[in-house]
């Protein structure tokens, strides 16, 4: 049977040089799964695959997209669901890594049949959002959608902006479109996931962070200030040197910030996935004994 092998783990575990052996094994290329590796203005400050690394075996979904492209994780399904039927045609063997929760979920799960937003109504909300708040979106989130305001972290902007131009669009509230019906797909799914000591986790962040600023990354978000505005760019380490720009915090603060937040994140991504019991959990190193379950497993 086809199967699709998808790698996660929490960022700066190691997963780009692990994947890379296994895609060389296999003679497969990689399947990114990474909602901010997709975007071509971000290399540095994403720890996208080098071009080297490129070069050595096949990314797909890397650079794909600009920062004012329209995506999303039922966007993503779609194109990966697409991708594999392809490459199944040619190998009984699809690799797919990234930390993006969603966009591996939806891959492995589906995602719920939610409408798109058109242009008319997310500039209306955008608009809306930087004349009035968020607090006064969360009211009328309230208001639109009571039972979906009781769940949604409300300070996550995006969750909240998109529950509203969903209500707004359609006239119908967010949570009718949530039926969180499993899909049945046409392969099998093996999960492999990458963990190390959270102390030695957290110094390979910090030094990574670092690195990224020896590689330039200060040039590459101030490349993209002006655009600061947009979702893609409401991302952890282009924020922190945002504000070093506007001039509220040094850059040795933003730098320690980015390696803070970091760090949370990682923390948020293992739980989220601690909760599959289908993940395999190896050190990045056991390469042998991963490709070895891989072998057994399909």
């Amino acid at each position: 049977m086809k199967t699709l092998v998808v790698v996660v783990g929490p960022t700066g575990v190691g997963k780009t040089e692990t994947c890379l052996r296994i895609a060389e094994h296999f003679n497969v290329p990689i399947i990114n799964a990474d909602s901010r590796q997709i975007y071509a203005e971000l290399p540095i400050g994403t720890a996208a695959p080098t071009p080297a690394q490129q070069r050595r075996v096949k990314h797909l979904f890397v650079g794909n997209l600009h920062l004012d492209d329209y995506y999303s994780a039922a966007m993503f399904e779609a194109d990966v669901i697409q991708t594999t039927d392809q490459l199944f045609s040619n190998s009984d063997i699809a690799l797919m890594s990234g930390g993006s929760m969603m966009y591996i979920d939806a891959v492995c799960n589906g995602i719920d049949d939610i409408p798109t937003i058109d242009d008319k109504t997310r500039k209306l909300i955008k608009q809306r959002y930087e004349n009035e708040g968020l607090d006064a979106l969360c009211e009328e989130l309230k208001a639109l959608d009571p039972e979906y305001y009781q769940i949604v972290d409300l300070k996550n902007t995006r969750r909240v902006i998109h529950a509203i131009e969903i209500c707004t669009m359609t006239g119908k509230t967010y949570t009718s479109f949530r039926r969180n019906i499993k899909k049945e797909r046409p392969f099998k799914i093996v999960k492999i996931g990458l963990n190390r000591p959270r102390e030695e986790l957290y110094e390979r962040i910090n030094k990574r962070v670092l690195e990224m600023i020896d590689e330039g990354m200060v040039e590459e978000a101030r490349r993209v200030y002006p655009m600061r505005h947009l979702n893609s760019l409401n991302t952890v380490g282009y924020k922190e040197l945002f504000d070093y720009f506007d001039n509220t915090i040094p850059l040795e603060e933003a730098i320690r910030r980015i390696q803070s937040n970091t760090r949370r994140y990682s923390r948020k991504q293992m739980t989220w996935f601690q909760r599959d019991e289908k993940i395999k959990w190896f050190a990045p190193s056991d390469i042998e004994e991963i490709i070895k379950y891989i072998t057994l497993s399909i």
